[in-house]
């Protein structure tokens, strides 16, 4: 087929390099007089853009601003973001998705990504072939229910897969061509949404029982179908339906969620690295999750997997781990537990989060509840009283729900806090030391996940397949990190990250016999050069 010519070029994301079309570009494409006469380099154009970004006064604007780069120019935008990531990161994703996602409707310029609508059974493997890139390798799939710590958004939350993607892109390598963002539109429990007349999604109340789980097997299946090769990520479903996709389909086909096994190794990593602080073993640790839903009773899982390996046996290892919800700690005999959070129902008087901190004594608080301020004055003085140096994860997402601020779990520790969040925090000076905490985001093991699996072409992802991305991790934090209360290395630093998570996670894939692509004499040098290069 020819290739476009004129305002068809500047108009095709993938094609438009705008300004940085070469002389015998534009004789080629018929570009003359189209664009100024005056050359630019991509680092010229990056400048422009940082120049226009930066002089927006609000981060949403920033947001629709980079979505109406990537709409215009694909190559300049993952440009921009990856040798920005520090500064774009949180544009694109949280903090910012949230509230994207929660104005999504009322944002919109164009669509992007492809929707199922209950409406549609029966034809969803039709409508998959509607998607124009065919080399389809990594999906991200939402419900819209449970959308970071904001609820149900319907199908406002295709903000999520859309700035998944972003990153599989910008920090993996993964070919953009390679991405399909999907949102299953099955309703809406938000009567705001239900009552907004922008909102793009059907409005009914969502789909529930076996008419939802029908039309989720004939999304799945029809995936298998079309784009074999594709890894799945379940993304922001309600917990009961996260756990019950996640089990239902992660022995059948190439399937990873996010939320339960992706936190679940970041986290790991952080807990592992901390010990280099704290100086405890981490077989010897007691862990308290206050959040008792997919992201924290993921998290347990594989860390009795990594307690398993230090040589403990299970038994052992559930009882290294204790989980607060709202009604208090999670005991035996309480009859309102849902299934995934039995096994970590210790024998125990029944009491408050203060009350379990206070006889159990953790070494280890992680927070996931999607609350505000749950991490109190109270909470970290006692941790800090009972360690020397308590570690606090405060994972909760968008920054505003974090359980406490890196400022505060500095002052109220007196300083000896080892301080991980889900979102960003700025530096913080206390009495003349400057800590610099780092970010507990999924971004340090999804995308080197989706990029291992890929390059291996895996067939299923297994728990030692993120234990070894979470040791991967952990090692890859350095003594300078540490001294400055990182307990992961630094973002900016992500394509490499992303690249050792992968080699690791192909080798286990290899190890287990579970890859379909021959291996490579030189693996970590054939992933890396499959890797996307978004320079002109």
């Amino acid at each position: 087929m020819d290739h476009p010519i004129g305002f068809d070029v500047l108009r095709n994301p993938r094609l438009n390099k705008s300004t940085a079309f070469t002389e015998e570009e534009i004789e080629r494409y018929k570009l003359r007089g189209l664009i100024p006469a005056v050359r630019c380099s991509q680092e010229t154009q990056m400048q422009r853009v940082m120049e226009n970004l930066r002089r927006k006064h609000a981060d949403i604007e920033r947001y629709i601003f980079l979505q109406a780069l990537l709409a215009r120019n694909e190559r300049l935008f993952y440009r921009t973001v990856v040798q920005h990531i520090e500064e774009i990161m949180p544009l694109i994703y949280t903090p910012t998705v949230g509230q994207a996602c929660k104005e999504y409707a009322h944002i919109f310029r164009q669509t992007i990504g492809l929707y199922i609508a209950s409406r549609d059974r029966g034809r969803v493997r039709e409508i998959l072939d509607n998607w124009p890139d065919k080399d389809v390798r990594v999906i991200v799939v939402t419900d819209g229910e449970r959308i970071l710590g904001l609820g149900d958004l319907g199908t406002n939350g295709m903000g999520i897969p859309v700035g998944k993607l972003a990153l599989y892109v910008a920090c993996a390598g993964i070919h953009p061509h390679q991405g399909m963002p999907v949102t299953l539109d099955v309703g809406t429990n938000n009567q705001e949404l239900l009552d907004d007349p922008l909102y793009l999604g059907t409005k009914i109340r969502r789909l529930r029982g076996q008419e939802y789980d029908d039309l989720v097997e004939e999304f799945v299946m029809a995936v298998q179908d079309a784009f074999p090769d594709a890894l799945l990520q379940f993304e922001d479903f309600m917990t009961p339906n996260a756990y019950s996709l996640l089990n239902r389909y992660r022995d059948r086909v190439l399937c990873f969620n996010d939320d339960i096994q992706g936190t679940a190794a970041v986290a790991l990593a952080g807990v592992y690295a901390s010990t280099r602080l704290s100086g405890l073993d981490f077989a010897d640790l007691k862990v308290m999750f206050l959040g008792a839903g997919s992201a924290a009773t993921g998290i347990a899982d594989l860390m009795v997997q990594a307690f398993m390996q230090t040589g403990l046996d299970e038994q052992q290892a559930r009882e290294r781990l204790w989980f607060v919800d709202v009604e208090g700690l999670l005991v035996k005999g309480r009859d309102d537990l849902m299934e995934h959070n039995l096994p970590y129902a210790h024998d125990h008087t029944r009491t408050d989060f203060v009350g379990a901190i206070r006889s159990i004594r953790p070494h280890v608080l992680i927070g996931a509840t999607g609350h505000a301020g749950t991490f109190t004055r109270e909470v970290v003085e006692l941790m800090a009283e009972i360690n020397p140096l308590p570690t606090l994860f405060a994972l909760s997402n968008p920054t505003s729900h974090a359980e406490c601020t890196a400022g505060q779990a500095y002052e109220w520790s007196r300083g000896r806090a080892i301080f991980a969040s889900g979102s960003p925090f700025a530096p913080v000076k206390y009495k003349g030391r400057l800590y610099r905490p780092r970010q507990g985001n999924n971004v340090y093991i999804f995308p080197g996940v989706g990029l291992g699996t890929v390059a291996c072409k895996a067939r299923r992802i297994t728990d030692q397949m993120l234990l070894v991305a979470a040791q991967t991790l952990a090692g890859l934090v350095d003594e300078d990190d540490l001294a400055t209360g990182g307990i992961y290395p630094p973002l900016a630093d992500i394509r490499n990250i992303s690249l050792s998570v992968a080699v690791a996670v192909a080798e286990q894939a290899y190890a287990q016999e579970l890859a379909r692509e021959p291996r490579p004499d030189d693996l970590r040098r054939a992933i890396a050069e499959s890797m996307y290069d978004a320079t002109y």
